[in-house]
C-alpha cells in the first residue's frame, strides 16, 4: 500500500546548492573517514532512539546547540524547519535563527570553553539520490554542524524526530547531544495507531497532541474511529439528526460490563465533530507526516444513527442509543435501499473532508439474526442469488466497496468482511488474531496486522490488582514488543501483502485523556519500533533501556505514561509429587528483591530474594524491588494456599481449550484466579464437562472439599449446572458427597462442601457444562465456557 501524504509542504530542491554541495560532500568524506563504510547491527549505546534505526553509530565525543546555531533549509522544507524550531523552543524557551535557502550568512564561531563543541549551522536538506529509500534519512552529527538529509520531506521530518530524542540540556540552557551518524528508513510503508471517539469523545487539543506522540515515534497513520453503537462522532450535514440524536446516549454503564447487576449513572453524554473540526485535525495531522484513516462502521454497530433514523433497520424500531458495551442485534437492514443512499450521501461529504486515498468501512461483528427474520433481507438474498445472510453482507461490502472505487477511494475492513467475499481492491485489517492476517495474505489479500491479543491496548498491561479497570486480558510491553508481523507461515512472495500494522485503543474503560495516554504509553513506543525497525534490529533489553531514557522526554511532554514495566513478576513451576515453586524477577538494571511471607510489607532488612520460593506452606507472599536502599515500584502481592492436593496427580476426561488451555495440575497450585480472568489460573471447557479426578497418593482424612467457577454470560462464562464432588479409595467406586446446582453470583463462586471426616484416596469433581447458550442470552448457540480454578482439598 502507498500512503499519500496529505496537508504537507512539497516543494524543488533549491537551485543554488554550491555551498551546501561542497559541505554535503564533506560530511560524506568525514562519515567515509570514521565508519569506513560498515553496515554495524548492534546497538550504539549513545543513539537511544526510538524506533531503532538502521543504522546508528557514534564517535562518543559530545556537542552543543546554543541560541545561535541556526537552521538552514530550502523553501520546501520551511514547515519542517518551524517545527524544528518549535522543538527546540520547547526544551530551552529560546528560538534559533532561521536561514532560508537564499541566506548564505554562516553564523559566527562561539565559543563556550575548550571543552565544549558547539553547532553553528542545523542544516535541512533533501537529496533523494543520497537517501533512496522513501522516507529515509542521514541525521549527522559533527563538531560544528548538524545536518539532516531526506529522500523526501517526510524522511527529513523523521530525522528530526530522532534529533529530538537524542536533545538533553545542559546548563545554562544550551542543549547537548552525541556526536555520529544515522542512516535510517521504515520498514513499513504503513504505521498505524487506532482511536475509538465512540464510547468516549475527546478533545481536538487532546487529538493534536496524540498525533504529535505519535510521530515523535514515527506513526503515520491515524485511524480514527468515528461511528459506533454508543454514539456518531462526525457532524453529516445532510442528516442532521446524527449530530442531535446519534451523538448522544442517556447514561452510561458504571463499572465493568462483565460485572453485575448492570448498573447506569443516567447522565446524558455525547457530542461529536463539527465538519471544520475534522479539517482541523486532518491538516494538524498532515503537518506531521501523519495520514488521517476515517472509519464508518457497518453494517453492524450501528444502534446510535438507527435510533435517529428508525427507517434504516430491520424492524423500524424504536431504538435506543446504546448505554452498555457490547455487541448489538439492531444492525442496518441490507435490504433496504435507503440504507445504501444513507450511506453513499455519508461516504460522500466523509470523502470531501479526508484527502487520504483509503476509507475504512467496518465490517466487523455484525449479527445477522435481525436479517433471518426480515422480508427485506430475505427477498434480497433471494434476488442476488445469495447463499445466506453471510453472502448479505458481503453483498452489502461489496456495493459499498465500489462506490468509493468510483470515487477514487479504497477500502480497508476488518477481517469479517471476507467471510462474505470481498474483492482483492480491499485491505484486510486482522483483528481476530494472527491467522486471519494470514490466510488474507495467502489469499493475495493485502493485509494489516493488528491482532487483539498482541496490539489491542485496552488489555491490562499489569496483573497488579490496582490496575485501573480495563478491558481484559492481559498484554504486557514485552508481549507487545514481541510480536513479529511477518507470520513464517507466509512465503516470500505472501510476505509481500503485509502492508504494515496498527494498535487498537478501544475506550470503553477510558473515560478521561489521562487513563488513555496511560493504557497507550509506553506500549506505543514498542509498536512503533515492530513497524519501523527491520525485524533484526529489535532487542528486548536494548528497548528497556532506551525508554528509560524516553522517561525524560514523557515527563517533559506531560504524558502520563505506565511507568511500571519494569515491575516483578512471578513464575510458578508444579510438578506431581515435587514442591512447586514461583520465580521472581524484573528487568530493572541493579534492583534488589526483598519479599515477606507474613502479608507484612517488605523494607530494607527485609530476605532478599536469590532463588525460587518453595511453594511447602500457606504462606502471603510480598515483595518489592530495591535500588539501594530504596523502594521503588508498586508491591508484588501473592496468596498461597497449601492443602492436601496440593502437587498430587491430576488427571482430567476432557481437555481444556482456547486460550485457557493450561495444564491440569494449575488446579491444585495453591494460587487462586483474579476475577478479570487474565492472569493464567483459569482453565477453560468450551461446551464440554469439567471432569477431574485428584489422586492423593495415600489414604488420608478428608473433611472438606472446594472449587472456584467464574459466571459471567456476557462472555459467555457459564457457572456449571450442576456440581458434583464424589470421593473413592480405590478410584473406581466413587461416592458423591456433594452436589449443587445454583451458582448465580456474577464473578467468583466459591463453592466449599464440608462434611464428616473419612479415609480418601481420590477426590473427583465433575461440573457439567450448560453446553450451548441458551436463547436469548449473550452469544446464543455458542459454546458455553466451564471455567474453573483451584480445587482445594482439606
Amino acid at each position: 500500500m502507498q500512503t499519500k501524504c496529505t496537508g504537507m509542504i512539497f516543494g524543488n530542491k533549491r537551485k543554488n546548492k554550491g555551498r551546501y554541495l561542497k559541505l554535503s560532500f564533506k560530511l560524506i568524506l568525514v562519515v567515509a573517514l570514521l565508519f569506513s563504510g560498515r553496515v554495524l547491527y548492534a546497538q550504539d549505546s549513545l543513539f537511544r532512539v526510538i524506533p531503532e534505526p538502521v543504522y546508528a553509530k557514534s564517535t562518543g565525543l559530545k556537542t552543543f546547540i546554543h541560541p545561535e546555531t541556526a537552521i538552514y533549509y530550502p523553501e520546501s522544507l520551511t514547515a519542517n524547519a518551524a517545527l524544528l524550531n518549535e522543538a527546540i523552543r520547547s526544551y530551552t524557551g529560546y528560538e534559533l535563527p532561521l536561514r532560508p535557502q537564499s541566506d548564505n550568512t554562516i553564523a559566527a564561531t562561539i565559543s563556550f570553553g575548550k571543552s565544549r563543541t558547539t553547532v553553528q549551522q542545523l542544516i535541512l536538506e533533501l537529496d533523494s539520490v543520497k537517501v533512496k529509500e522513501k522516507s529515509g534519512y542521514e541525521l549527522t552529527i559533527q563538531d560544528n554542524n548538524i545536518a539532516i538529509v531526506g529522500h523526501d520531506p517526510a524522511g527529513v521530518f523523521y530525522g528530526i524526530q530522532s534529533l529530538i530524542q537524542l536533545l538533553s540540556r545542559s546548563e545554562n540552557n544550551i542543549l547537548s547531544l552525541p556526536q555520529g551518524i544515522i542512516k535510517d528508513y521504515p520498514r513499513f510503508n504503513y504505521r498505524g495507531m487506532h482511536l475509538d471517539v465512540g464510547r468516549h469523545l475527546y478533545s481536538v487539543d487532546f487529538l493534536k497532541r496524540f498525533i504529535d506522540l505519535l510521530s515523535l515515534y514515527k506513526f503515520n497513520i491515524f485511524h480514527w474511529h468515528l461511528t459506533e453503537d454508543q454514539g456518531w462522532r462526525i457532524e453529516i450535514k445532510k442528516y442532521p439528526k446524527l449530530q442531535s440524536i446519534a451523538a448522544w446516549r442517556s447514561g452510561t454503564i458504571i463499572g465493568h460490563k462483565k460485572e453485575s447487576p448492570h448498573t447506569f449513572d443516567g447522565k446524558k453524554y455525547g457530542g461529536y465533530y463539527t465538519q471544520e473540526q475534522i479539517k482541523e485535525v486532518v491538516a494538524y495531522a498532515g503537518s506531521k507526516y501523519v495520514n488521517v484513516l476515517p472509519e464508518i462502521e457497518m453494517p453492524g454497530h450501528a444502534l446510535a444513527s438507527l435510533t435517529a433514523y428508525p427507517e434504516l433497520g430491520c424492524t423500524g424500531g424504536p431504538y435506543q442509543t446504546a448505554q452498555f458495551w457490547g455487541v448489538f442485534d439492531d444492525v442496518f437492514c441490507a435490504g433496504n435501499e435507503q440504507v445504501y443512499t444513507f450511506m453513499e450521501d455519508v461516504l460522500d461529504e466523509v470523502i470531501s473532508l479526508f484527502p487520504y486515498a483509503y476509507i475504512h468501512i467496518g465490517g466487523d461483528e455484525c449479527p445477522k439474526l435481525k436479517w433471518e427474520h426480515c422480508p427485506k433481507c430475505q427477498k434480497r438474498i433471494k434476488d442476488e442469488g445469495l447463499k445466506d445472510e453471510h453472502e448479505l453482507q458481503g453483498y452489502f461490502m461489496k456495493r459499498i466497496e465500489r462506490y468509493l472505487a468510483g470515487k477514487n477511494k479504497k477500502a480497508i475492513g476488518w477481517d469479517e468482511v471476507l467471510e462474505g467475499g470481498i474483492s482483492k481492491s480491499t485491505t484486510i485489517m486482522n483483528w481476530r488474531g494472527e491467522q486471519s492476517g494470514i490466510a488474507a495474505a495467502k489469499a493475495g489479500y493485502e493485509v494489516i496486522m493488528t491482532p487483539e491479543n498482541l496490539l489491542y491496548l485496552d488489555y491490562y498491561q499489569s496483573l497488579n490488582k490496582n490496575e485501573p479497570i480495563a478491558a481484559g486480558n492481559y498484554t504486557p510491553l514485552s508481549k507487545v514488543y514481541a510480536y513479529e508481523p511477518v507470520p513464517d507461515a507466509l512465503s516470500l512472495e505472501e510476505a509481500g501483502y503485509i502492508k504494515g500494522i496498527q494498535a487498537a485503543v478501544w475506550t470503553e474503560y477510558m473515560s478521561d485523556e489521562k487513563h488513555l495516554e496511560y493504557m497507550v504509553f509506553p506500549r506505543a513506543l514498542a509498536v512503533s519500533e515492530i513497524a519501523w525497525s527491520e525485524r533484526g534490529r529489535k532487542n528486548y533489553p536494548w528497548f528497556l533501556k532506551k525508554l528509560r531514557q524516553q522517561e525524560a522526554l514523557l515527563k517533559n511532554k506531560k504524558v502520563n505514561y505506565f511507568p511500571y514495566f519494569d515491575e516483578l513478576t512471578a513464575e510458578s513451576k508444579n510438578g506431581v509429587g515435587q514442591v512447586g515453586t514461583l520465580a521472581l524477577k524484573t528487568t530493572l538494571p541493579k534492583a534488589l528483591i526483598r519479599y515477606t511471607t507474613d502479608g507484612s510489607k517488605p523494607v530494607a532488612s527485609s530476605k532478599l530474594y536469590q532463588q525460587p520460593i518453595l511453594l511447602n506452606r500457606s504462606m502471603v507472599l510480598n515483595a518489592q524491588l530495591f535500588v539501594g536502599k530504596n523502594p521503588t515500584g508498586r508491591v508484588f502481592n501473592q496468596e498461597f494456599r497449601y492443602h492436601l492436593g496440593s502437587q498430587k496427580k491430576i488427571t482430567l476426561l476432557n481437555p481444556p481449550a482456547g486460550k485457557y488451555a493450561f495444564p491440569a495440575n494449575l488446579l491444585l497450585n495453591g494460587m487462586e484466579g483474579h476475577h478479570r480472568f487474565n492472569d493464567g489460573q483459569w482453565l477453560g471447557f468450551s461446551g464440554k464437562d469439567l471432569d477431574a479426578v485428584v489422586d492423593l497418593g495415600k489414604l488420608i482424612s478428608v473433611s472438606s472439599i472446594g472449587i472456584n467457577m467464574l459466571n459471567y454470560h456476557w462472555q459467555r462464562m457459564w457457572a456449571p449446572t450442576r456440581l458434583r464432588f464424589l470421593v473413592s479409595v480405590d478410584g473406581t467406586n466413587f461416592k458423591e458427597i456433594y452436589t449443587g446446582e445454583n451458582f448465580e453470583k456474577d464473578g467468583i463462586n466459591k463453592v466449599q462442601a464440608r462434611f464428616p471426616a473419612q479415609q480418601v484416596r481420590y477426590v473427583r469433581v465433575v461440573g457439567e457444562n450448560v453446553g450451548t447458550i441458551p436463547k436469548g442470552s449473550y452469544g446464543e448457540g455458542e459454546k458455553a465456557w466451564l471455567m474453573a480454578d483451584e480445587i482445594i482439598i482439606q
